[in-house]
Order: structure tokens, then C-alpha cells, then sequence
């Protein structure tokens, strides 16, 4: 879990002081380093100083015994040089680079004289080289020239009197020895370490000091909120006596004074819904009693509008399964009057069983089609699901219809998946949804067209429990945009009046439901409609429409 995320379960004090501590330590630190850091290049620069001062005076000081190279006067003032703090070697040499004098470690000398670098000539400022010494200790190495004054007289003033004023003389600085001073930086990097040591205790008080005075101070603060929320909670829970009691002059105090006047008017609203809801029951039976009454004047006054529709729909849902009874009837008639009973044979029979046969089946599709066409004004009743082959179902719808297309001249063309597996359907109401899709097909499509019906299987895929796909596709007149939400619509219909009711996709729609599935179009205007409809493979008894 990230720091932020952490943070968030905290209340609103916790996170107040973890977010201002971590503010307050890392100004704290920054300040702190900066401070540190300077502090050091103080104490670094100060050495430095000290060091040039020491070392520009030892060789003002050490230009007689340079002069003179005398030995004994440059130990003497040697001498008082070493026994300065830090210093830890000093050496003074001739112009070519003689050790005439020096004091201290001899460690150190080592370090001096491997440098083989010339004699400083500028006088201005000592010339700064650091080293490190074999134990590790730094030593900050400082050199400055020992100079003399020369005079040149001129040829005019030679012969004249000694104490004549030099007027005619040009005085310059000339350079004859050097002088050396080691300082260590020892003594430096102890008082810078207390320096850091003081400066690290001192943050770390001031920063405990203030989150120990920020916690008092949002103590102070969210000490009312918390009061403000036990008080919240009671009132959730229906406790409308509890009050705040903040008696405070700033905003939170004010808040609490708005939080206990709501409370009142909670309060008062309260007792006028409960002496509202002692005489709710007797206006709820009062209204409901009215509203009984409309609702049973309008259902009334639908069905008398609705009888001339619904029996035309009738009529022209019965007309192709009559239409193939009659023909069947007639058929058979025709063949019993050319032969006398006697005279016929087992063909005869066959024949004559396989007609009454088609008959009972269109009947009962007739049933069926009654019994759907009821669904819109009855209850519900359980369906029975067998199984199905929708393959087998189609090749039978087909059957009953192709005749019509045959008529229209329109070509019929069949795509079948044959590794469809048997589902849990109804028959009979399946039937009546192909029968419906193919008699839109064809009665929005010009003859020498075609209608094609496609099965086909999409198999179980991880959670996908698998899907059986039928398109009824056309390349008739289409549907337009604004009427493609309106198709399933009950007696909605884009055809002339007296060739269609509307019920047929509504009702279809229904049955599809009723099966788990879905139906869905795409249409292209002039172009034509691919209806699909989608039944999944598993599918449970579902309630329909009671029978009347």
C-alpha cells in the first residue's frame, strides 16, 4: 500500500500533523543543511585568514635573516611561529629553493618538498594548496614571498651627500626567499563536527517543539468536530434530543449554532410527518379507490378501441396456415372424388395420411398463433420447453411458405449450419417467429428478388455459454432511422392499411424474450433488412401468457 493510501484511513487530526510534520522536517532539514554548509565555509575561510596573516607577517619579519642567511635569527623567529594553534610546520627558504630554516613535524616536510613549484611572486595574497597527509589529517599549505626594497640612484645625484633626499632614487620590491606555514585542519573539522552536532540537536528540538504544539493546537480544533459527528451519529439513528454544545465565537462555534437550529427544525418536521402519517392511511384508501375507477373506465375504453385491431390481427396471422389447411383439404377432396373408395390403394392411403397429418399441424400452429396473440391482455402461464432442432424447425416453416414465394417469383436460398445442437425451445412459438420474419422478407422485397435464411453455431467460450444466430436477410425497401425504435412496437406498422396489424415483431419479440434471447435488425434504406435472432443454449421455463 502507498504512503498516500496509508494516510487516507487516518482522521482528519492525523493527517493534519503527519502532513505539517513532514513539512515542518523537511524545511527543517533544508535550512538546516543550508546553514551547516555555511557555517563551514566560514570557519573553512576564517582558517584560511588566519593562516595568510600568519604567514604574510612571517615573511615581513623573516627578510633580515634572508638577507643574511643567519640561521640562529631565523630559528629564534621560527620558534614563536610554531607554538601558534594549527600551525604544524613552517619553513622559510632561499630564492633557489635552500632550506634555511624550519619547525615542526617533520612528516609534514616531506609533503613541501615534493612540490617543486617556484617561488611565489605575488605578494598581494598567499598562494593556498591543500594536502593529505599519510594519517589521513588534512593540511592546508600556505605560501607567501620574502621581499626586500632595492634602490637605484641615478648618474646625477652620485658624490652627493648621504642624507640627501631621494628624490632621484627608484625604489622596487625584489623577491629573495619564501616563506611556508602547514596549518591543520584538524582542529577545524572537530569544531566543525560540534557546529553540525548542535545544529542537527537544535533542529530536531525546534521540530518536536512545534508538532508538539501543532497536536495541542488541532487538538483544540477538531475537539468541536468530534462532537459535531457524535452528535451526527445520534441523529442518524433517529435521536433528535441530543444538541452541540460548542459555546465558541469563531466559525466553528457558529457552525455548532447552525448544526442545533437544524436539529429543531428536524425536529418540528418530524412530529408534523407523524401526526401527517396517523391520517395517510385513510387518504392513500381514499385515492386508491378513485384511481381503481379511472383505470377501470380507460382499460374499457381501450378494449373497445383496440377489438377492430386485434381481430384483423387475428385474420391475417391465421391467413397462411388456413390458406395451407384449405389447400390441403381441397387437395385431398379432389383426389377422393376422381377415385371411388374401393378403388384405392395403399399410395392412396399414404397420401391421403400424410395431408391430415400437415392439417393437425397447421391447426395447431392456428392454436399457437390464437394463444400468442392472447398474450397481450392475459396472465402468465408456465411454457414448456423441449428439445428443439432449429434447423428441423426452419426446413417445416420453410414448407408452409415457400409457395408464397414461388408465387411472388422471389428465390428462397437456404444456409445451414448443420453442427447447430439441439436447445431447450418451444416448437410451435419458434415457428411462428421464423414465419413471421420470412413474410416480412417477402413482403418487403420486389419480385425477382431474394430472401436468404443462415443459421449458424458460436460454440461456449469461457463465460460465453455458447449462442445459436438465425438471420432473415432482404434486399427490399429497408427500414428508416426514425422507425427502427418503433418495429417492436404493438400495432405499430409501416405497411399500407389492411396488409398488416403490427403485432407480428411484437409478438415475435416476446416469444424470443420468453426464450432468453434477443432479436436484432440492421437496415439500409432501398437497400435491405437482416433480421437476427439470437437464442443462447441453456434456457429455463420461463412464464408466458395464461390461455383464456
Amino acid at each position: 500500500m502507498s504512503f498516500l493510501g496509508t494516510i487516507r484511513k487516518f482522521g482528519i487530526r492525523e493527517k493534519f500533523v503527519i502532513v505539517v510534520s513532514l513539512v515542518i522536517i523537511f524545511s527543517m532539514t533544508i535550512i538546516s543543511g543550508y546553514l551547516i554548509r555555511r557555517q563551514n565555509e566560514i570557519y573553512s575561510e576564517e582558517l584560511a585568514n588566519r593562516g595568510s596573516a600568519l604567514v604574510a607577517n612571517l615573511a615581513y619579519n623573516a627578510e633580515y635573516g634572508v638577507i643574511l642567511e643567519s640561521e640562529e635569527e631565523l630559528e629564534n623567529l621560527l620558534e614563536g611561529f610554531s607554538r601558534v594553534d594549527d600551525i604544524v610546520y613552517v619553513q622559510i627558504r632561499s630564492l633557489d629553493q635552500r632550506v634555511l630554516a624550519e619547525r615542526g613535524h617533520k612528516i609534514y616536510a616531506a609533503l613541501i618538498c615534493s612540490d617543486s613549484t617556484e617561488l611565489t611572486a605575488d605578494a598581494d595574497s598567499p598562494t593556498r594548496i591543500y594536502h593529505t597527509a599519510e594519517d589521513g589529517t588534512k593540511i592546508l599549505e600556505l605560501r607567501y614571498p620574502v621581499q626586500t626594497k632595492r634602490q637605484e640612484f641615478s648618474r646625477e645625484n652620485l658624490g652627493t651627500v648621504m642624507n640627501y633626499p631621494a628624490t632621484g632614487t627608484e625604489s622596487n620590491m625584489e623577491t629573495i626567499g619564501e616563506a611556508r606555514i602547514c596549518l591543520t585542519m584538524a582542529n577545524l573539522g572537530l569544531e566543525i563536527t560540534r557546529s553540525q552536532t548542535a545544529s542537527i540537536l537544535l533542529t530536531f528540538m525546534v521540530v518536536i517543539t512545534a508538532i508538539i504544539i501543532m497536536t495541542a493546537f488541532v487538538r483544540i480544533i477538531t475537539r468541536p468536530i468530534e462532537s459535531l459527528v457524535n452528535v451526527t451519529d445520534q441523529i442518524s439513528k433517529g435521536d433528535l434530543d441530543r444538541t452541540v454544545d460548542i459555546s465558541r465565537h469563531d466559525e466553528i462555534g457558529l457552525l455548532a449554532e447552525s448544526f442545533n437550529r437544524m436539529i429543531v427544525s428536524l425536529k418540528h418536521s418530524q412530529e408534523e410527518i407523524e401526526e401527517y402519517n396517523r391520517t395517510l392511511e385513510e387518504k392513500i384508501i381514499e385515492r386508491t379507490r378513485e384511481l381503481e375507477d379511472a383505470q377501470q373506465q380507460l382499460v374499457q375504453s381501450e378494449k373497445l378501441a383496440g377489438i377492430g385491431q386485434l381481430a384483423a390481427g387475428v385474420a391475417h396471422e391465421l391467413n397462411n396456415p388456413l390458406g395451407g389447411i384449405l389447400g390441403y383439404a381441397q387437395f385431398t377432396l379432389e383426389k377422393m372424388e376422381k377415385k371411388d373408395i374401393e378403388t384405392l390403394d395403399e399410395k392412396d392411403y399414404v397420401s391421403f395420411k400424410r395431408y391430415i397429418k400437415d392439417i393437425e399441424t397447421q391447426s395447431k400452429r392456428c392454436k399457437a398463433i390464437v394463444q400468442n396473440l392472447l398474450k397481450f391482455s392475459r396472465s402468465s402461464n408456465k411454457i414448456e420447453f423441449q428439445d428443439t432442432d432449429i434447423n428441423q424447425v426452419l426446413r417445416e416453416t420453410l414448407t408452409f411458405v415457400e409457395h408464397q414465394f414461388v408465387m411472388k417469383q422471389m428465390t428462397l436460398r437456404k444456409e445451414f449450419d448443420t453442427t447447430i445442437p439441439i436447445i431447450q425451445g418451444n416448437p410451435g412459438q419458434l415457428q411462428q417467429v421464423f414465419t413471421n420474419m420470412l413474410i416480412n422478407g417477402l413482403h418487403a422485397s420486389a419480385a425477382g428478388s431474394e430472401v436468404v435464411v443462415s443459421t449458424r453455431f458460436l460454440p461456449p467460450l469461457g463465460e460465453f455459454p455458447g449462442t445459436i444466430e438465425i438471420d432473415f436477410a432482404d434486399n427490399g425497401v429497408g427500414i428508416s432511422e426514425q422507425n427502427m425504435k418503433k418495429i417492436f412496437e404493438p400495432f405499430f406498422t409501416t405497411k399500407e392499411v389492411g396488409t398488416g396489424t403490427g403485432l407480428g415483431l411484437s409478438v415475435s419479440y416476446g416469444i424470443i424474450k420468453d426464450h432468453n434471447g434477443e432479436i436484432k435488425v440492421k437496415s439500409i434504406l432501398n437497400k435491405g433488412t437482416t433480421f437476427t435472432v439470437i437464442i443462447p443454449l441453456e434456457k429455463k421455463s420461463l412464464p408466458a401468457d395464461k390461455i383464456a
